[in-house]
């Protein structure tokens, strides 16, 4: 049914679509802020190693496989280290916070620590929309809408953690808690119909715009995200969470395939 619903769109119009999935479901995880202060760490390491996992799979399955079918495997491993360095670069550049290990890039200090989790947040969620956008751009509705609902359920105790670290960090409302989250899981959209706009203009770029997508995504699970869920002492909860997202994301794959 979904599929049949969003089959005759252009890339450009199915990016949006896939966009907002992303961006809906980063609102619903940000919600429990609304009606309670606190979240217990352990939870939101489990929720934010599952989200680990389905990024990690939606990278091979929704991007560097399709990408290699459709140019080959060198423009392909060459975007995913391209990706990762580009993602490399900015985490050290950009002013940011992390939920345990604090404040990282230059002119940090200088930052309000409330916008510093909205910058690291951003940070993570661009390759998440670029991921989606480019997918829609290589006309695979399948796959694009895998990795849109892959990367929305991701999402879900992504929002949880931000609007719960804005509310410990700011003490103040949670009604802001819940609208700084959602404000910086909104970056996606743009991004995804900036990627759809630029592969559809260069169709020949799109193995490399795949492989960048997935890089970038890839080094954030691996330098972001799996060790900040590591830090407080739940790593075996969270490697379990892992596992869950990956075979969620294969699952999705399998359906929509």
């Amino acid at each position: 049914m979904l599929l049949e619903l969003l089959g005759g769109l252009d890339p450009v119009h199915l990016s949006l679509a896939a966009g907002l999935i992303t961006t809906s479901l980063n609102a619903l995880g940000a919600t429990p802020v609304l009606f309670v202060r606190e979240m217990p760490a352990k939870l939101m390491d489990i929720g934010l190693g599952f989200a680990a996992g389905v990024m990690m799979a939606a990278s091979f399955t929704s991007l560097i496989i399709p990408g290699v079918d459709r140019g080959g495997l060198a423009p392909v491993a060459a975007g995913v280290l391209l990706g990762s360095y580009a993602v490399s670069i900015a985490d050290k550049v950009v002013p940011h916070m992390h939920r345990v290990i604090g404040f990282e890039g230059r002119g940090a200090e200088r930052l309000k620590a409330v916008w510093l989790f909205v910058i690291a947040v951003a940070l993570h969620n661009m390759p998440e929309g670029l991921a989606v956008g480019v997918s829609a751009g290589s006309g695979r509705i399948g796959d694009t809408i895998a990795l849109a609902l892959a990367i929305g359920v991701q999402n879900i105790p992504e929002g949880l953690s931000i609007a719960f670290s804005i509310l410990s960090v700011e003490g103040r409302s949670r009604l802001r808690a819940f609208t700084i989250s959602l404000l910086s899981g909104i970056v996606e959209l743009p991004l995804a119909i900036i990627g759809a706009l630029g592969v559809s203009l260069a169709e020949p770029l799109l193995p490399l715009a795949m492989g960048f997508a997935a890089g970038a995504m890839i080094f954030v699970v691996s330098d972001e995200m799996i060790p900040e869920t590591h830090r407080l002492g739940h790593e075996r909860r969270a490697s379990y969470g892992l596992m869950g997202g990956l075979v969620t994301m294969l699952v999705l794959d399998m359906l929509l395939s």
